[in-house]
């Protein structure tokens, strides 16, 4: 009986951390479809708001808060320093994007989005990229905040990225560049119209309340197991002590009771 119930008790050990872990995990997927709505709904507001100049919003560090606001600015493009951001999707295709810095008329450099372009299947990724419009322009664009990664995916190789970092980039441009960059949604004089604009992504909360049930679901199961492990214990024991408390067969109690009275036989 002891090892059963160092048995019951290692298992129940076992299912309580098991179920904690996917409690947790579960929670994080809720989490995560709260920051999702969270989202959602700043980036609805900001569609709503009306466009500000740029000089209001890129005041400092640009957060997820920042995000999607439209802004407007007038500049000069500096074409000699267009980076290509590789390994792009969006609109459920994959491609790239290019990234050029504009010096604005206030005399500060930002980095723009300039637009998405599909690589089609098979092909290399160009080395010659659109020209930016030549001139001082008036553009409008979305506010995006600097993207996070290895800092390898961020520093130009070639001029290629993968990640669009302005902090990084700084350094590596040699320009005093603004905290987060633009995202181009139309810009005067017209540019190619190669380029894509990259838009929001759609308003979905996505797949986090689905894994978060799974999770909880598995926690379940989990515990489930444990009983019906305790239960199936039970019964073998209470199955074994019924048959060891059966009467012999009467013919062995028979020869039992012969043996006890005449002594053994002989063969």
């Amino acid at each position: 009986m002891k090892r059963t119930w160092l048995r019951w008790g290692l298992m129940t050990l076992f299912v309580v951390a098991l179920g904690f872990t996917f409690v947790q995990l579960g929670q994080w997927q809720l989490d995560r479809l709260d920051q999702r709505r969270d989202r959602n709904a700043t980036t609805a507001e900001h569609e709503k708001a009306p466009v500000r100049p740029f000089e209001e919003v890129f005041t400092g560090t640009i957060t997820d808060a920042d995000q999607w606001q439209r802004v407007s600015v007038s500049g000069t493009f500096l074409a000699d320093k267009q980076l290509q951001a590789r390994y792009r999707s969006f609109d459920g295709k994959t491609g790239w994007e290019l990234i050029t810095p504009l010096r604005t008329t206030s005399g500060q450099v930002v980095l723009v989005d300039r637009g998405f372009v599909e690589r089609p299947a098979g092909q290399d990724f160009p080395k010659v990229f659109p020209d930016p419009p030549a001139g001082e322009v008036q553009l409008t664009g979305y506010v995006r905040r600097n993207e996070q990664g290895n800092t390898n995916q961020m520093t130009p190789t070639e001029n290629t990225v993968r990640l669009v970092n302005s902090d990084t980039l700084s350094g590596a441009l040699g320009l005093d560049l603004v905290n987060g960059f633009i995202a181009l949604i139309d810009v005067t004089p017209a540019q190619s119209a190669e380029l894509v604009p990259v838009t929001p992504p759609p308003p979905t909360e996505g797949p986090h309340q689905s894994y978060a049930l799974q999770w909880f679901a598995f926690a379940a199961i989990a515990v489930v197991g444990l009983f019906i492990l305790i239960r199936n214990d039970l019964r073998d024991r209470k199955r074994a002590k019924e048959r060891a408390a059966r009467p012999a067969p009467v013919e062995l109690a028979v020869e039992r009771t012969e043996e006890a009275s005449h002594g053994p036989r002989a063969d």
